[in-house]
């Protein structure tokens, strides 16, 4: 992809996700909440709810409407596994010559409550072939769906390999889509202390041995607790997105989701776990200077679909991921292997 291509790529994805959070925010206003929670289908990536549905519409109209034809792609994203929409409609697959991966509500469950924002996530990478990875990823964007209280939604894009100063970062009053820009601040901290930081165990399969890996994990750190004020707070986000977005704009310092590794050593079959889709806007945070990678500490990197179990930790800067990388190794090898 030239400069340009990479450029306009952005505003298309950026405008997708514009599209989607004005078709999931009416949708919401307009429907109960157990509407919204109703069961639609269950595939082999997540259940599917009412609500999501709805932005699937949404994302099938807006790319036959709007995709240019000279950047032929391939979409991917979970309800549409039994066949592969290309755009232009009916451009085969072999001739595809981008893989766009595509959550439209990550966070469903927290959305449909109205209890926390959502995200809608996207990225765009070169097909080689069909084999792309998160490695290959050139374009990413990241578009918050609110609850109905709040009239911003954040969203932020932008190129690999720019930098900083190549994201953009702005916030949408959804009450007349009205910009602002905003700042991305990851945390400069050199410790965990007073900060927010946590692993992911929002469900009950495996949380009481991912939660023992987080104790010993802030004992060999910070030592044992003396009772008083915590060290260490945490806040369990269930959404990908939402901890990505926690990350770029300075409110937690580290998270980090093992959830497939316990899932693994516990002997449980579980598509309740962290997919490609769900992570392929860690791009961004790696930009704004930011730390994503695997639990070993190699570079990030899995297939662009849907099904893949991804284990990831995030960190606010490299100094707090050195701290942590060779007690996780201990612990995982320890508990997780």
């Amino acid at each position: 992809m030239t400069n340009a291509d990479e450029d306009r790529a952005r505003g298309l994805l950026c405008g997708l996700q514009d599209r989607i959070r004005d078709a999931v925010l009416a949708a919401r206003d307009s429907h109960a909440a157990e509407e919204l929670a109703e069961v639609a289908e269950v595939t082999a990536a997540d259940t599917i709810y009412r609500i999501d549905k709805i932005s699937e519409s949404a994302v099938i109209a807006w790319f036959e409407a709007n995709w240019p034809a000279d950047l032929p792609v391939e979409l991917v994203m979970e309800g549409v596994e039994d066949h592969v929409p290309t755009f232009p409609a009916g451009t085969p697959v072999d001739r595809a010559a981008f893989t766009c991966i595509l959550d439209p509500i990550d966070g469903t469950r927290g959305l449909m409550y109205d209890k926390r924002s959502a995200w809608v996530l996207a990225a765009l990478a070169p097909r080689r072939g069909g084999s792309a990875t998160l490695a290959d990823v050139r374009v990413a964007a990241m578009t918050e769906l609110p609850t109905s209280k709040q009239w911003a939604s954040d969203q932020v894009s932008g190129i690999r390999g720019r930098g900083p100063s190549g994201l953009v970062a702005e916030r949408v009053d959804i009450r007349d889509g009205a910009r602002r820009p905003i700042s991305l601040r990851p945390s400069r901290a050199t410790d965990f202390r007073h900060g927010f930081a946590a692993l992911a165990r929002f469900f009950p399969e495996g949380k009481a041995l991912l939660a023992q890996v987080e104790e010993r994990l802030w004992r060999e750190l910070h030592g044992p607790g003396g009772g008083g004020s915590p060290v260490v707070f945490e806040d369990q986000y269930l959404s990908t997105g939402g901890q990505l977005h926690e990350l770029l704009v300075g409110h937690d310092r580290m998270i980090g989701d093992l959830r497939p590794m316990a899932h693994r050593k516990l002997g449980i079959e579980s598509a309740l776990v962290c997919h490609p889709y769900d992570i392929c806007a860690a791009m961004l945070l790696q930009e704004a200077g930011g730390v994503v990678e695997q639990p070993d500490g190699r570079p990030l990197d899995a297939p662009l679909d849907t099904t893949s179990p991804v284990s990831w930790m995030g960190y606010a800067n490299p100094a707090l991921a050195a701290q942590v990388r060779p007690i996780l190794a201990r612990l995982m090898e320890e508990l997780l292997r």
